[in-house]
């Protein structure tokens, strides 16, 4: 008699959505893949990556790679997500997008807000972001699957990785101004967010970005992700919390050298 299948798809948590919405968030570059029009064979391509307010992937492509004009033909296309580190490529997490892809009409106020997004996460790109050949897509994901590493994988749909409702305007119309403000003002409690709240070292953090969830903070070529203590309810939260989240930080340093 046939043994059962054994399901290796595990329930999808808070953890696992979590995990998914970190890589997403915190990914410079992903492999892209589309159907090549003359053949309908798949073409892979590694693509720089930056994600819209919502969580959406946003790339920034020419309009002379033979994928820019795959995706036009046919905008079905899918998005690896996730860097390997030491040992056994196949041990660290990844996140595997499937998407529609959307040309943003050059502009349009929602070209304009992908386009300072985009840079504010890779600012070298400012080098060729308004060559006329060069375009944003947005990747607006259908499901996923993430692979946690070795026995942990799980599929999400749309509502696990997109932020819906009047807060994504909201954000939109005040983020660039929070931006300049902590990066001009407060790179004392940056610092406090990428070491108590991202866990990573290093100096030099700055915010790429601020949506309903978190923070993206960059150093260099480093990037690193931030959460709440708690999802945004309305925009006008943002200032609030900010602020008690540096003084938690900060207590904990204080605690820490009392001891």
């Amino acid at each position: 008699m046939d043994e059962p299948k054994k399901d290796v798809i595990r329930e999808t948590d808070a953890e696992a959505i979590r995990l998914a919405k970190t890589l997403l968030r915190s990914a410079r570059f992903g492999a892209l893949a589309v159907i090549e029009p003359q053949t309908g064979s798949p073409l892979a391509s590694r693509v720089g990556v930056a994600t819209d307010i919502d969580g959406a992937p946003l790339i920034l492509v020419s309009m002379l790679s033979a994928h820019t004009g795959a995706l036009l033909a046919d905008p079905r296309c899918s998005l690896l997500l996730g860097e390997p580190g030491k040992g056994d490529p196949l041990a660290h997490p990844r996140l595997t997008l499937i998407c529609q892809a959307a040309r943003l009409e050059r502009g349009s106020g929602e070209h304009a807000r992908a386009e300072r997004r985009y840079l504010n996460r890779n600012p070298k790109a400012k080098l060729y972001a308004g060559l006329g050949d060069f375009s944003i897509f947005r990747l607006d994901p259908q499901r996923a699957s993430l692979n946690g590493g070795f026995g942990k994988a799980y599929h999400l749909d749309r509502s696990d990785l997109l932020t819906s409702g009047p807060i994504v305007e909201e954000l939109a119309a005040r983020e660039q101004s929070a931006i300049d403000h902590m990066n001009a003002d407060h790179l004392d409690a940056i610092a406090v967010y990428a070491q108590h709240f991202a866990k990573v070292s290093g100096n030099g953090w700055r915010v790429a970005g601020f949506d309903a969830d978190g923070m993206d903070l960059v150093s260099g070529d480093d990037v690193c992700r931030a959460f709440y203590p708690q999802p945004l309810a309305a925009a006008g939260e943002l200032r609030h919390v900010l602020v008690d989240m540096a003084k938690a930080g900060r207590a904990i340093v204080d605690a820490g050298t009392e001891t």
